[in-house]
């Protein structure tokens, strides 16, 4: 009884939930660099500063200072004059390794469309880090991003956020501290692939009713643990543990807080069914992904601190994402409490975060919107970091965050500006003007590669 009492305790959180968190940890280990100096740059902190003609200070793979402060012995200072810095991009939505490079049957890992309901995979575990399209994300800019389970599902499993770095395993790439987030998804998407199979559901009452059964059976789980757990400590020696489920142990992750939302969702009205159906069961959407729509819930979404990661004009592509407009994302990004984020969805759209972020502020300028660059960039950087649950170690130029830090030509909103330098934790990982330093996969080698003057 003491050995099982013992592995109890080693799977029950302080919270009585239990916790995954001890499996297939993250083994990503910063690169040692030395300090970097960045001298007379226009700075974009991701907090809503523009800072002219300004001094950066990297250092032990830190934010050291911005401004001015001590120079350590040994700094490699870069010159920056006519250059604009911003924090590195991050991509909330990316399949990024689990649908990888070339695009062939063998490699279609990112969904498990044998249930509805998948909430026990982890995307990481589809993950291939030899994914030439993790180089092409670098080279624009992006430091970290969430990898995701695909929308198949209603509860499509866990997604990861990674640090945008070489390794040979999905671990060494494990963003450390980042929380996990579950996939779920709403509408055409799980009704459409089991309703083609005569399976539930088959309609969107269908979805919802799905949702809640799951939800009730989690927080069965729940309970069932907190009692057994009582009569460990009440001295019970005849306890006998639940059966762990890998399934409820996700959505118990949930209920909890300590698993965020990710819900794939476009039409108002879904979002707010789903908002309805978090006040039930008392939990929280962190996000809500693709959200065409959201543009008719803003008010919402900003009282409940619900962010909105949104293409900048991709929509009519199917029925639930018949009514989208270009001015989305700027009418979602509304104070107090809005938080709008472009996301990708895309191996390419990755590749310009940028730049989709430029197509929203025009947009959103046209429409009578004073969107400034200080203020834009918060939509790839500090806003997807609070969206996934990394705020406060990256995300903005704030001393003490992690130095995860993009160079670029120019303007980043311009169309002519890229990415000519990118740091992560400190360390120099790409230079758009040094071969050696523009990372090539397995995958590639062999290939012509043309340096970009």
């Amino acid at each position: 009884m003491l050995k099982q009492a013992c592995a109890a305790l080693l799977l029950l959180g302080a919270s009585g939930t239990l916790q995954a968190e001890s499996a297939f940890p993250s083994t990503y280990t910063p690169l040692i660099s030395a300090p970097t100096l960045l001298r007379n740059a226009t700075l974009l902190t991701g907090d809503g500063q523009r800072l002219e003609q300004t001094d950066l200070l990297l250092e032990n793979g830190r934010i050291a200072w911005v401004g001015n402060g001590d120079v350590p012995p040994g700094t490699r200072e870069i010159d920056a004059s006519g250059r604009w810095i911003t924090p590195g991009l991050i991509d909330v939505h990316s399949h990024l390794g689990v649908y990888p490079s070339p695009s062939v049957d063998a490699h279609q890992d990112g969904n498990e469309m044998s249930d509805p309901v998948t909430a026990n995979i982890w995307a990481e575990h589809s993950i291939w880090p030899q994914d030439p399209g993790f180089g092409k994300a670098l080279a624009g800019g992006v430091t970290a991003l969430q990898i995701l389970p695909g929308s198949a599902n209603l509860f499509g499993g866990r997604g990861v956020t990674l640090k945008n770095v070489y390794s040979t395993s999905y671990q060494g790439m494990k963003f450390p501290g980042a929380p996990h987030g579950l996939k779920m998804a709403c509408g055409e998407n799980p009704k459409r692939v089991y309703g083609q199979r005569n399976k539930l559901p088959s309609t969107r009452m269908g979805n919802v009713a799905h949702y809640r059964t799951e939800w009730i059976a989690a927080q069965d789980y729940i309970d069932r643990w907190a009692r057994y757990e009582a009569q460990l400590a009440a001295g019970d020696e005849e306890a006998t543990a639940p059966l762990r489920d890998l399934k409820l142990e996700t959505l118990a992750g949930v209920l909890q807080g300590e698993i965020i939302v990710h819900m794939h969702c476009y039409r108002a009205d879904e979002m707010m069914t789903i908002l309805a159906l978090a006040e039930e069961f008392e939990y929280r959407i962190g996000t809500f992904h693709h959200a065409v729509e959201a543009y008719k819930i803003a008010d919402e979404l900003a009282q409940q601190q619900v962010c909105g990661a949104l293409w900048a004009d991709w929509w009519g592509f199917k029925m639930e994402a018949y009514d989208g407009i270009q001015e989305n994302i700027a009418l979602v990004d509304r104070p107090p409490g809005g938080c709008a984020i472009v996301h990708s969805d895309s191996p390419e759209g990755i590749q310009r975060l940028n730049q989709e972020a430029a197509k929203a502020m025009g947009k959103g300028r046209r429409a009578g919107m004073d969107i400034a660059p200080e203020h834009a960039i918060a939509w790839i950087t500090s806003n997807a970091a609070r969206s996934l649950g990394i705020e406060h170690m990256t995300g903005s130029l704030t001393p003490g965050k992690m130095a995860d830090v993009v160079v670029w030509s120019d303007n980043p909103f311009s169309i002519y500006s890229k990415a000519d330098l990118v740091f992560i934790d400190g360390a120099l990982l790409y230079d758009r003007k040094d071969p050696a330093r523009q990372p090539v996969s397995d995958f590639e080698l062999g290939q012509l590669q043309e340096v970009q003057p």
